[in-house]
């Protein structure tokens, strides 16, 4: 989308909250207006300036942090949230703890996606089984160091992973699919026709009618997950992860199953630290509402 088009936008159609997803690299032709009205925004960055440069060029993590900046002194009082792209090459532990942490510009709030069921040709077993054996390592260290911070500052970082399952199990509530694609979130094509949610361009068995003589109404629920998801033990907490893996299960059940794995530890290593959690709360150590996110934001609660 060109510049001058999200200017439209934002100018000609009524919006409760503008959110912006981008890779920070022309942030710095946004005029002061419309930073200030920006509610959140999303910027693909994925850890420490060499790990960054690794996966999307030299030089690009420096242009991101100065944008970033740039956008605060030009009035922008929203969310900034690392969104980060996990594969093989990246230690989950380290890359959150910088953008977190790094003294040049810590990120409020950090989410991240595995790189992993875009593509048939890059799933090599043995290959991702290693990967995943040290990402759920990572995972238990961050979860470790997570609840460590809260019973020792009383502050509850936004990693949005954890505080989303979190939140669902203070409360004991279930979630359809966490990105609310096709019950709460739809996507319009260039073209009118509507889809459950971009990466689901194309695959038109999923296609939900066109802007022109489509009843939002009908819309309602009508994209679900279908097997394994179903009838899995964890389909409550985790509500099918991600629609189009789904839909395409590029990996095959194998690889489908692998990558369910690592959301069956995510969650139970989250439930492992319940009672930590409550005790914080109990104790008046952290509200609960600390434990509260803005849903569908484009963040990936179960990576």
């Amino acid at each position: 989308m060109s510049l001058n088009t999200m200017m439209w936008i934002m100018d000609n159609i009524p919006a409760k909250a503008y959110m912006m997803q981008t890779n920070g690299l022309f942030l710095d032709k946004l005029e002061p207006e419309y930073c200030r009205r920006f509610h959140t925004v999303l910027v693909s960055i994925d850890g420490s300036e060499n790990l960054t440069n690794y996966y999307r060029g030299n030089g690009v993590y420096q242009k991101i942090i100065r944008n970033l900046k740039l956008l605060r002194n030009r009035g922008f009082r929203g969310e900034f949230i690392a969104r980060m792209t996990i594969d093989p090459k990246t230690n989950l532990h380290e890359a959150v703890n910088w953008l977190l942490y790094n003294p040049e510009f810590p990120f409020e709030s950090v989410h991240w996606q595995l790189d992993a069921q875009f593509w048939r040709s890059d799933y090599q077993r043995e290959r991702i089984r290693s990967w995943f054996e040290r990402y759920n390592r990572e995972v238990q260290n961050l979860i470790e160091e997570w609840v460590s911070c809260i019973e020792i500052t009383g502050k509850v970082m936004r990693i949005y992973p954890f505080i989303g399952i979190t939140e669902s199990l203070l409360t004991t509530t279930s979630s359809k699919l966490r990105c609310g694609a096709g019950h709460t979130v739809f996507n319009i094509q260039t073209d009118g026709k509507i889809t459950p949610c971009p990466v689901l361009a194309g695959i038109k068995d999923y296609y939900l009618g066109n802007i022109w003589d489509t009843d939002p109404q009908s819309l309602m629920d009508t994209a679900r997950v279908k097997e394994p998801c179903l009838h899995c033990s964890i389909v409550e907490l985790c509500g099918g992860r991600c629609l189009y893996a789904n839909a395409t299960k590029l990996w095959g059940d194998e690889g489908y199953h692998l990558i369910c794995g690592t959301v069956e530890y995510l969650i139970n290593s989250l439930k492992a630290v319940q009672p930590r959690i409550r005790q914080a709360i109990s104790s008046g150590r952290v509200p609960i509402t600390d434990f509260n996110y803005p849903k569908y934001n484009s963040c990936e609660i179960i990576p």
